[in-house]
């Protein structure tokens, strides 16, 4: 799929989105706007990655869909309603949220991390023990040997599939993730980045996805989203981006291809 410059997406034949964008601006009390414009929309089960520099606007834009900033123009929708009329805690709960800090409480055990919206959600001992022993097998963490630890016991990567449990715990129909995989090292991060992949393609859960880095972008996203000075550049599918003619798109993709030529000569 692609965007017109002015950062409207088009669909054919789509479902109603699960995710929606109108004409969304964010400025701060001084007046400054930090996003211009937005619009744009994620089916279910999508997986839309926003790329950009930092000051971009992309956190700005996650933090819409789950009401942490509210919109000062436009309407953002989660599952046709404004974010408005959601109440915000309810609105939060519905929603997971992976961060790169991972956010993890450091007193509470990797069982008790994993089990914070359920037992908030009042579920019961025995379906709060089960889900989170479903999910450590998931994120590949045995909780025999994991559930009992605290975060800083575990490895990066380690507390980062914490983290994503957790954001899975109460079955959310969609997962926000800002700069997931930033603060680990190459070789996790990449470790990481494979298994959210084959995570994702079993769960089929509606995804968003902050990042700057371009490789990342590309083997997250069904769509790529380009923003640059709090405007949507254009919405691109993996193909589309590659041979998208945008300013900043055509940086990344030239980006993209030194160190592809890079990595040839390494070999």
């Amino acid at each position: 799929m692609n965007a017109e410059a002015n950062g409207t997406s088009t669909r054919d034949a789509s479902p109603e989105p699960l995710i929606e964008f109108r004409r969304v601006n964010y400025a701060l009390d001084s007046g400054q706007r930090l996003l211009h414009d937005v619009n744009f929309s994620v089916a279910r089960g999508e997986t839309l990655v926003l790329l950009g520099r930092s000051g971009a606007g992309k956190t700005t834009a996650l933090k819409l869909i789950n009401r942490l900033l509210e919109p000062t123009a436009g309407e953002v929708l989660v599952e046709g309603r404004s974010t408005m009329e959601w109440n915000p805690i309810e609105l939060r709960r519905h929603i997971g949220y992976v961060i790169q800090e991972i956010g993890l409480f450091p007193h509470f055990t990797v069982e008790e991390n994993v089990a914070l919206v359920p037992r908030l959600e009042k579920w019961s001992n025995e379906r709060i023990a089960a889900r989170v022993r479903e999910l450590l097998e998931i994120v590949e963490l045995d909780p025999a040997k994991f559930a009992a630890r605290y975060p800083h016991e575990l490895s990066g990567g380690q507390r980062q599939r914490v983290g994503v449990a957790r954001a899975l715990a109460a079955d959310p129909a969609i997962l926000l993730m800002d700069e997931p995989f930033g603060a680990l090292d190459p070789l996790t991060r990449g470790e990481v980045l494979t298994e959210f992949q084959d995570l994702q393609d079993r769960l089929q859960k509606t995804v968003v996805v902050v990042t700057h880095h371009v490789g990342e972008a590309l083997a997250l996203g069904t769509q790529i989203g380009v923003m640059d000075g709090g405007k949507l550049e254009g919405i691109y599918s993996r193909e589309d981006f590659l041979r998208a003619s945008g300013p900043v798109t055509s940086a990344y993709v030239a980006l993209l291809r030194m160190q592809e030529r890079a990595e040839e000569e390494d070999l």
